[in-house]
């Protein structure tokens, strides 16, 4: 069996970032050969992730990554304390992640994981994914990401929070300036603190339409000053309800958050006619961390008494 040294193991952490003594038992297990422990300490991290796989992973960072002025993509990752969220490492590994994205065809998070990783060809986005989970110590994953690829116009992005909301924009423009710029990344903003659904009123569904009303109908059925009201007069009392609520969720219906005096699609209209640009919204796409993942409540007194065999 080869003398494992001090240099060695240092080697070792270098290359891989696990801790010493998993280093060091690593090249006990190896005989001393560095690429058999690195893979070794792959194959343990491998093991790590599963059991770490279990645990719910709702904090995170939402990133986006924009390429020229027509690429742009925004990913969430997730970890599962707000501490790892904040740590170095883990921010770091979730711009490459948009990185990759943004260069990526990948049309869902099984294919972006089986890809090569950007920038080391040796491994895959899985790996490096696993390795992440092993050399942090909690389950990550890569939930979610969209690439929007703008044909006639520009993309814009916007992140809130230090990563807790990530907004792309995607406009059809034939001027692209810092004026435009400027517009679209503060509609961008709009998208971030108003959480539209819709662009415009016409891609609402009637279906979205007939559940919103069935609900306001019933929200005014139970509400007491209403009884005895018939049916037709209470459906034309939420109608006007319903058309605000419409409003609320789309983005060019929405008061625009610098000048309440306007409408977003006014304040575009000004911006197009004041830079002389054909200039019109397309899509957004917002994404913000953990939403629609039910977190974990822990007992630890219960925790507590389980350990101790109660």
């Amino acid at each position: 069996m080869a003398d494992i040294t001090a240099a060695m193991v240092k080697e070792l952490r270098e290359l891989s970032g696990a801790g010493m003594m998993d280093c060091k038992k690593a090249l006990g297990e190896t005989n001393g050969n560095i690429e058999e422990a690195i893979e070794y300490l792959r194959k343990n991290g491998q093991a790590k992730a599963e059991k770490k796989a279990g645990r719910i992973a709702a904090e995170g960072l939402c990133k986006v990554v924009v390429k020229g002025d027509t690429v742009a993509a925004v990913v969430e990752v997730n970890s599962e304390t707000d501490f790892v969220a904040k740590n170095e490492e883990f921010q770091n590994f979730a711009v490459a992640v948009a990185e990759q994205v943004v260069n990526s065809d990948a049309a869902d998070v099984e294919a972006l994981l089986a890809e090569k990783w950007l920038t080391d060809t040796s491994k895959t986005v899985k790996e490096v994914l696993v390795e992440k989970i092993a050399r942090i110590g909690e389950n990550l994953s890569i939930r979610r990401f969209e690439k929007v690829v703008a044909e006639s116009g520009c993309v814009v992005s916007y992140v809130h929070g230090g990563g807790k909301i990530g907004v792309i924009v995607e406009a059809t423009t034939n001027m692209i300036n810092d004026a435009v710029k400027e517009a679209l990344n503060n509609i961008a903003m709009q998208v971030a603190a108003l959480s539209p659904i819709y662009v415009r009123t016409e891609e609402i569904s009637e279906e979205y339409k007939a559940h919103e009303l069935e609900i306001l109908i019933a929200q005014a059925q139970n509400d007491p000053k209403n009884a005895g009201k018939p049916e037709n007069i209470i459906e034309k009392m939420v109608q006007g309800r319903l058309n605000k609520q419409l409003k609320e969720v789309c983005l060019l219906e929405q008061a625009y958050v610098k000048d309440g005096d306007l409408t977003v699609a006014q304040y575009v209209a000004q911006v197009a006619k004041e830079t002389g640009a054909e200039l019109s919204i397309k899509r957004f796409v917002r994404y913000e961390t953990g939403e629609g993942i039910k977190k974990k409540t822990e007992d630890f007194a219960a925790e507590v008494a389980k350990q101790m065999g109660n």
